[in-house]
């Protein structure tokens, strides 16, 4: 196997390395994406496809490799996006809540800092979330939602370009041990 196939499986749980941040940068980062996913499309119609709140929970969930901690992130992100939109309140926590957990638990298993497993993740976990929410708003709301197969896979990957980006800034942030 080449250098570049080994770094994709992690053979041993202990091996990736749980990453820290600053309590101001686990508060801002996630208010600054939520923010700029509500006021940001008022502005620039063409953003409005970018999920950036989702894309901060994949990326701490990741780095933070703790199925736990990624389930608190994720809800704690979803449920104050859901304070600020006009949606029933629990919907996008109940999904970013298991964006989160997924996230977390595939990071125990691959090496999250490859770039190729990044955008592969990004784009997954962008499908899967308007997926879960689509399921939702049909079963807990009655809702008769639409899912737009070729348009989510066009969102997903264009939010998935804009996470490597986002994440390799986002690793800048990381403490140092």
């Amino acid at each position: 196997m080449t250098d570049f196939s080994d770094q994709i499986l992690i053979d041993n749980p202990r091996k990736g390395r749980i990453s820290r941040y600053k309590p101001a940068v686990l508060v801002l980062i996630p208010l600054g994406a939520i923010l700029f996913q509500v006021y940001v499309p008022l502005f620039f119609q063409s953003l409005s496809y970018l999920e950036m709140p989702l894309l901060v929970t994949v990326y701490f969930a990741l780095m933070r490799r703790q199925p736990i901690a990624g389930t608190l992130i994720g809800a704690a992100i979803g449920l104050m996006q859901d304070s600020l939109s006009h949606q029933p309140l629990g919907m996008v926590g109940i999904v970013k809540t298991l964006v989160g957990y997924f996230a977390a638990s595939v990071s125990l298993r691959f090496d999250v800092e490859n770039g190729a497993i990044r955008l592969i993740l990004g784009f997954f976990f962008f499908f899967f979330h308007q997926f879960f929410y689509w399921v939702l708003a049909r079963s807990l709301l009655g809702q008769d939602l639409h899912f737009d197969l070729q348009q989510t896979f066009l969102f997903g990957l264009l939010n998935a370009i804009v996470a490597l980006p986002l994440f390799h800034i986002l690793d800048k942030l990381k403490e140092r041990t």
